[in-house]
């Protein structure tokens, strides 16, 4: 991979496609593009303040997070981010995989100039966020993990027969899918859907278990899921568990309280977190909260 990095203009053309579909709609953020890493990675920015790089989920986009994203931009910069093969950032020739795409970011981090960031990453993009705090902690600041699991086996059996299934010979019957509309709309290669549905059905079919890299996280971190996830809330209360939350009793003070945050937000699925209205009111409150000393 190069190491060299450089901003390349977004292309008025390209600035006025707009995403499509349920997760489409039009952004309010500047776009531009940073050729980092090996690959030309498009990202958004929106607001002031403190930075949070904003991770979007599989076959979505950075318009998936709908109005949570201006929402999140409320006091603070959002540089949100489409990752390897999603949106307008095109595939490469490697495969998909969140470790892979950490790396990509710390990338953008460093050509940026960002001073300790604060990650939030829903589902895939959850992953990466993880993988950027474990192999890049200097970068970080915060992380949000949302709607994001460390085990295949935490799914449940029917969601993984689905998962089985995606693959390039369901790109056809794919193309009536929201994830589609958004894809077909923004993206720079449309004839590059099947080549994405290979690489994400080799992801999700590999078993992996994560736990040892989520506890070695030292960063204030949230894990926020829906209790209707295609996993069960006790899989978050887990997660939650492996950072150091949910030992003991926080005290009247509160001095008893790690610092890991735990919310499981009602009534809201998996494939809805994105839109959910409670998720960047529950998430900016962890953001805003003061670093512990140290941190």
């Amino acid at each position: 991979m190069t190491s060299t990095s450089r901003d390349i203009t977004v292309p008025e053309e390209e600035r006025e496609r707009e995403a499509q579909g349920e997760w489409g709609g039009k952004t309010q953020g500047v776009g531009n593009y940073a050729d980092v890493n090996g690959i030309k990675l498009y990202y958004e920015v929106q607001g002031t303040g403190h930075p949070l790089i904003l991770l979007h989920g599989g076959l979505g986009a950075i318009s998936m997070f709908g109005p949570n994203l201006p929402a999140l931009a409320q006091g603070r910069q959002v540089i949100a981010v489409d990752l390897q093969g999603h949106g307008r950032t095109a595939d490469i020739d490697r495969p998909i995989s969140a470790e892979l795409m950490a790396g990509d970011i710390a990338a953008l981090i460093k050509h940026l100039k960002l001073d300790r960031p604060d990650v939030m990453g829903y589902s895939m993009g959850g992953g990466v966020a993880m993988f950027l705090a474990v192999r890049h902690p200097e970068l970080v600041r915060k992380v949000v993990l949302v709607s994001t699991y460390l085990k295949r086996t935490s799914v449940y059996p029917e969601l993984l027969a689905q998962q089985a299934q995606v693959g390039p010979e369901m790109a056809e019957a794919m193309k009536q899918t929201p994830m589609y509309q958004l894809y077909a709309s923004i993206a720079p290669r449309v004839e590059d859907w099947p080549r994405l549905l290979g690489k994400m059905g080799a992801m999700m079919k590999e078993d992996f278990d994560y736990s040892k890299e989520l506890s070695s996280i030292k960063a204030p971190t949230m894990i926020v899921a829906g209790d209707a996830e295609l996993f069960p809330p006790s899989h978050a209360v887990e997660m939650f568990e492996l950072l150091g939350g949910g030992k003991r009793d926080g005290g009247w003070d509160g001095a008893g309280i790690s610092n890991a945050r735990l919310a499981i937000l009602p009534g809201v699925t998996h494939y809805a977190m994105g839109l959910a209205p409670a998720l960047a009111p529950t998430v900016a409150r962890f953001l805003d909260e003061p670093a512990p000393k140290g941190q």
